[in-house]
């Protein structure tokens, strides 16, 4: 079912769930996030429904997804659990409207390039902000130099790791179209080691999916739980746990992403 609906807006959510919420779409292997298969794509299309009533654009929308997200990183510089509690209900909030932009690009048929762009710049830029926000909320605020170094050093530490980790899989998208390669499918299997041993290894880490902690989401409700049990613990305490336990774990879970990449037929011609 294919509609250019510029000029329309939807009679029924089930109408636009028909169009924005394609079994394609529903069915992606790594772009949709557990939080949009678990609830959010429910909820998206009432938003969506909500957006169409205006003149607000597809990329609008997406911006308005890097304001939440952004602001999702600053609620963490309240201090405490009111600050952490904030951020846990953005973070939120930014992956529902994550999901509405491409739903209102795709009823309207505005998809673009520009829109993949600012949704890329939306996610890299919040999950860069909110560890280095986790290491000054270690370092406890005010800020004192040189005393909290080690503390934000480990937050830029932690992002850098981070965003790293990200990049890989658009490495391999950029590698296949320099190399003349079609474009990967968003299915399972596609990034299944090739190796035996690799792959073992691969499968063992889904027991301990510690790699998929470093979305904005599970980022919020880490820095959340951490704030309940500084409630129990002397102050910093608690967050810095928290920022010393998950840089070591991005750092192996980025040499891992690096090995499982190799080993794939992801980047063989």
């Amino acid at each position: 079912m294919t509609i250019d609906s510029r000029g329309t807006r939807p009679t029924s959510i089930a109408e636009l769930r028909a169009v924005s919420q394609p079994p394609e779409v529903r069915q992606r292997a790594n772009a949709e996030h557990w939080t949009a298969s678990l609830y959010l794509r429910n909820l998206s299309p009432y938003l969506t429904w909500a957006l169409l009533k205006t003149s607000i654009s597809a990329n609008g929308v997406t911006g308005l997804m890097i304001l939440v997200g952004w602001s999702t990183a600053a609620a963490l510089l309240i201090p405490g659990i009111g600050g952490a509690a904030l951020a846990l209900i953005l973070g939120q909030l930014q992956m529902l409207v994550d999901c509405s932009d491409g739903e209102v690009a795709r009823w309207r048929g505005t998809s673009s390039p520009a829109g993949v762009f600012l949704d890329k710049v939306g996610h890299y830029t919040t999950e860069a902000l909110i560890p280095i926000v986790l290491g000054i909320r270690a370092a406890g605020w005010p800020l004192q130099f040189p005393e909290d170094y080690a503390w934000t050093t480990a937050g830029f530490a932690l992002a850098l790791v981070i965003v790293l980790n990200k990049a890989l899989n658009d490495m391999v998208h950029v590698a296949r179209a320099n190399a003349g390669l079609v474009k990967l499918s968003d299915r399972k299997g596609e990034a299944e080691p090739s190796q035996a041993l690799v792959a073992r290894l691969r499968r063992a880490a889904k027991f301990l999916p510690f790699h998929r902690l470093y979305h904005s989401v599970e980022l919020t409700i880490l820095a959340f739980a951490a704030a309940i049990v500084g409630l129990f613990l002397p102050p910093l305490l608690a967050d810095r746990i928290l920022v010393l336990a998950l840089l070591p774990l991005a750092v192996l879970a980025l040499v891992g992403h690096f090995v499982a990449i190799m080993a794939s037929k992801r980047v063989r011609s």
